[in-house]
């Protein structure tokens, strides 16, 4: 009798957890009093993704995400709403770039635990066409904080 595959098994449960968060995705709606928003399109396939953004200084004191998209995208917003939340914008940053990081291919970003739930969207890298879907919500959010006044 052979051991389970544990990289079998780390699939399998990467793989509910994206399912979870694209069928109850977290934090999905407008936000009232949002400082900051930010909206992004995948041409490629059709994805949107809105992103909703209200500071307390440097700190993101809630957002929120809106639009529509493939269980990639719609995950990927769910999974970044709930890590980036409370977090100072230096630490989203770093957060962001980490993400991408990961997306692209780097196999310590993907073991790097700062990235929660997040880290479920690692084999995203096998499949280039996605990375874009993944990084829509990110990418979102990078503009929103862009585009906010000191």
């Amino acid at each position: 009798m052979q051991p389970p595959d544990r990289s079998a098994q780390i699939g399998a449960l990467y793989q509910e957890l994206i399912l979870d968060h694209y069928r109850r995705p977290r934090n999905k709606g407008e936000l009232e009093r949002a400082d900051q928003s930010a909206l992004m399109k995948n041409p490629l396939c059709g994805d949107e993704i809105g992103v909703h953004v209200r500071l307390d200084g440097d700190v993101i004191s809630d957002l929120s995400f809106s639009g529509r998209g493939c269980s990639i995208s719609q995950a990927s917003a769910s999974m970044m709403t709930q890590l980036v939340k409370g977090k100072r914008l230096d630490d989203v940053e770093a957060l962001r770039s980490r993400f991408r990081e990961m997306v692209m291919g780097d196999a310590t970003a993907a073991d790097d635990s700062s990235l929660g739930s997040a880290r479920a969207l690692s084999g995203v890298c096998k499949f280039p066409a996605r990375v874009k879907c993944a990084l829509l919500a990110w990418n979102a959010l990078e503009r929103a904080l862009a585009n906010r006044t000191e």
